[in-house]
């Protein structure tokens, strides 16, 4: 693969807007993360959003970094990537972003990134560019993801309410209260894990289209790896609001042991997803889990209508940011 000629500044320009969007992600996400022990009360807002940051940015030393591969690699052809391309999906993906955000709309940053790189390589090159293998696998886990966490959710919630069925609500209650903290960290971690390696993925594609990193290398820069956890544990920190009630308690009300059942499912699931190196909705994920928490107390529990809702957004959201990423790459062509 030859490098196409890109400045400098332009390539600063480019991992200072994906970096940008990475804390878009954590900051979008945070309600994944934090929404299920806040609405449980087991933590108060501020103190949720410090503990899943401070698990997002760990991640780092716990995954290997399959799901960059991916998204760098195993989306579209390498040697179609240029900065316009780069560009583009970033726009579609954070327009994407800021639109659901200020609707309240849990979608999905992952699939908004995924969408933009397709669009704007489709804008460039067409549909021949683009890696089949990659794309099905990405857009099959936006089923399976909320699937598998549907599923582990619901047998963790049966399990728990034989094991504990003798057991007083009040006693039941306080170890959940404790047990929760456990779950919410794996959750976190599992969600840094996946979603910074997401942005790791177009910052190596963007230097190796630039000759500043080899095709062969077989890890970016360490300080991409670094830079990009930070950014999305910062994200968090900084907490997406409007989108926790949605998740927190529109879905289906939560009790401690709902919300260790939930936390438990969705990052079982994001490790299986990221140790097979999928880029999954981490969203997609836990609410596929609150609703099988939900559903074994009672499918009346289930307010099937706001999952319905956010179902629909999960449907617009590689169609609609690869749409933006179209546009923008078509004008970043006069720009940079």
């Amino acid at each position: 693969m030859q490098a196409v000629e890109i400045s400098l500044w332009v390539v600063v320009l480019l991992v200072a807007l994906a970096l940008a969007f990475d804390f878009m992600n954590g900051f979008h996400d945070a309600a994944n993360s934090i929404a299920t022990v806040v609405s449980t009360g087991v933590l108060k807002p501020h103190q949720a959003v410090a503990f899943a940051a401070l698990f997002n940015f760990v991640a780092i030393f716990v995954f290997h970094l399959k799901v960059a591969s991916t998204v760098g690699r195993g989306i579209v052809e390498p040697d179609v990537v240029d900065h316009y391309v780069v560009f583009g999906a970033l726009v579609g993906a954070m327009a994407w972003n800021l639109l659901t955000w200020w609707y309240g709309i849990p979608s999905s940053s992952s699939h908004a990134l995924i969408g933009g790189i397709v669009g704007a390589v489709m804008a460039k090159a067409g549909a021949g560019e683009l890696i089949g293998g990659g794309i099905f696998k990405t857009v099959a886990f936006i089923f399976v993801s909320p699937l598998l966490g549907f599923v582990f959710a619901s047998l963790a919630m049966v399990a728990v309410s034989w094991i504990f069925r003798r057991a007083s609500p009040l006693r039941v209650d306080n170890w959940f209260r404790r047990l929760q903290l456990v779950s919410a960290g794996l959750y976190s971690l599992g969600h840094g894990g996946n979603d910074a390696q997401k942005t790791i993925g177009i910052i190596w594609m963007l230097l190796v289209a630039a000759g500043s990193v080899s095709a062969s290398a077989s890890y970016p820069p360490a300080w991409v790896i670094w830079s990009c956890y930070l950014a999305i544990g910062l994200g968090t920190l900084f907490g997406g609001w409007r989108i926790v009630k949605t998740m927190g308690q529109r879905i289906t009300k939560l009790k401690p042991v709902g919300g260790f059942c939930a936390e438990t499912g969705g990052a079982v699931t994001l490790f299986i997803a990221s140790a097979l190196g999928i880029p999954v909705s981490t969203t997609h994920t836990i609410t596929g889990a609150i609703v099988g928490v939900g559903s074994v107390r009672h499918p009346s529990a289930v307010r099937w209508g706001v999952a319905g809702n956010i179902v629909w957004a999960w449907i617009f959201t590689i169609p609609a940011s690869a749409f933006v990423a179209a546009v923008a790459y078509w004008v970043s062509l006069s720009l940079i």
